[in-house]
């Protein structure tokens, strides 16, 4: 199986490439528009990424293609031609949508960059060498260069100059009356970015409290590397899937609809056989959803991975035991409402039997506080082990993330961050989740 990326300035160009590459019984795996370029987040281009698939064998561009979509009869449309229908009529939308706000927003700023006089801090920027930007300082660059200059300054009225660093151990217990919180209050600018970021009051002062007992090694240490090992502390994250010797693991993904299952289920499902090399198969309990087998069959087949179709207790059970010499099962399960308590059940019944089954919630990123914990109370019939985390590329802020694995003591197993298999997928990490909360800060 031949899978090639295409890159154009538009979705339609992208599409063109692919047919004329790979001819149109090309399969579309996933599409993705993207920003390169540009200045601080002004002035980038929209590019668009197009993954397709071609089995070896089929017509290649050069041979005379098919009767165009729209003049085949119903029942001859394949499954791929039904999937782009459906991505690219709601893409096209938000396409348009998205180019006429950012006109808007660009024609706003063109105006008020002419209409007002230049600030203090353009002013001050003129009289620096050519290049040179404050805005190319990282914040926490700017909050360091801004505590050494006050510190100097008092200090060298004292005639004593000391420069300031994070405080290391043997500093933390030197220090006559001053206690942890003290060292970094909740006034302080990284309690400000927590705040920013949607974190509750309560679990700032305890991130805060935690990250001040931490030793420093060498006596200076970044924010980010700080905050990722008080996460570490703070939060259960879960590492790569450890193997068993004489019999599978089985793991079921679970989670409300629209969340993104059955494309993570590929995703991991690629991560553990094609990136890993561990033998894996797929099991789909989505009969309900239109297009969802035909989808998973589209990804086992490209990845030469097994599939089997349960619609009933028994036939999971023969197809866990077909592929009990794998090392992975993934199952793919139906969406299913966090209010509608009885599909809810009626799913539950499904999973309770004698196999040995982990249960994974899928939740994703941009849904609020409150709704996570609905969710996550309604989900809890299933006793679900770890969490997923879709759709982070989608997200504004990540402190209701944050919120819920440190209230619930949950475990994080994963992140998604798109529509590409397997490549929008990476394992949960203490480092990684600061880097998300302080990049956030920073944009």
């Amino acid at each position: 199986m031949l899978v090639k990326t295409f890159q154009a300035a538009s979705m339609a160009e992208a599409l063109r490439l692919v047919k004329a590459e790979l001819g149109p019984d090309a399969m579309i795996l996933s599409t993705k528009k993207e920003k390169t370029g540009g200045f601080l987040g002004f002035f980038s281009k929209q590019v668009y990424r197009v993954t397709a698939a071609i089995e070896p064998g089929r017509p290649s561009a050069a041979q005379p293609p098919p009767a165009p979509y729209r003049d085949r009869p119903e029942r001859e449309r394949t499954a791929k031609e039904e999937l782009e229908s459906s991505m690219l009529a709601p893409l096209a939308r938000e396409l348009k949508e998205l180019r006429e706000r950012v006109e808007a927003l660009s024609r706003r700023e063109e105006e008020q960059r002419k209409a007002e006089p230049p600030s203090e801090e353009q002013k001050q920027e003129q009289a620096l060498p050519a290049g040179f930007s404050l805005k190319n300082i990282p914040r926490e660059d700017l909050e360091e260069i801004k505590k050494l200059l006050l510190t100097t300054l008092a200090k060298s009225q004292e005639g004593a100059v000391r420069s300031v660093q994070w405080p290391s151990a043997s500093d933390q217990n030197a220090a006559e009356g001053q206690s942890g919180a003290e060292l970094l209050p909740e006034d302080s600018p990284l309690a400000q970015e927590l705040s920013k970021s949607g974190i509750s009051t309560e679990l700032i002062r305890k991130i805060l409290d935690t990250l001040n007992t931490l030793p420093v090694e060498g006596g200076q240490q970044s924010v980010k590397g700080r905050l990722g090992e008080t996460f570490g502390k703070l939060i259960r994250f879960a590492g790569t899937l450890k193997m068993r010797k004489n019999s599978p693991r089985i793991i079921a993904l679970v989670g409300p609809t629209g969340v993104g299952k059955t494309t993570t289920t590929a995703k991991l499902a690629a991560m553990y056989a094609l990136n890993r090399g561990n033998k894996v198969a797929l099991i789909t309990m989505d009969i309900f959803r239109v297009g969802a087998v035909e989808q998973l069959k589209t990804y086992s087949r490209i990845m030469g991975i097994p599939l089997e179709v349960a619609s009933t207790p028994k036939e999971l059970e023969k197809a866990v035991e077909k592929h009990s010499a794998c090392d992975l099962i993934f199952i793919d399960t139906a969406g299913r409402s966090h209010k509608d308590k009885e599909k809810l059940d009626e799913m539950k019944g499904f999973l309770e039997h004698k196999i040995p089954i982990e249960v994974y919630l899928c939740l994703s990123a941009t849904t609020k506080d409150r709704e996570l914990e609905e969710i996550l109370n309604r989900f809890r019939i299933f006793q679900p082990r770890k969490v997923v985390f879709t759709k982070i590329d989608e997200c504004e802020s990540f402190g209701n993330m944050v919120n819920l694995l440190m209230k619930d003591n949950l475990q994080i197993a994963y992140f998604t961050t798109g529509q590409r298999v397997p490549e929008d997928i990476e394992v949960a990490t203490s480092a990684k989740l600061a880097e998300m909360i302080l990049r956030e800060a920073s944009e």
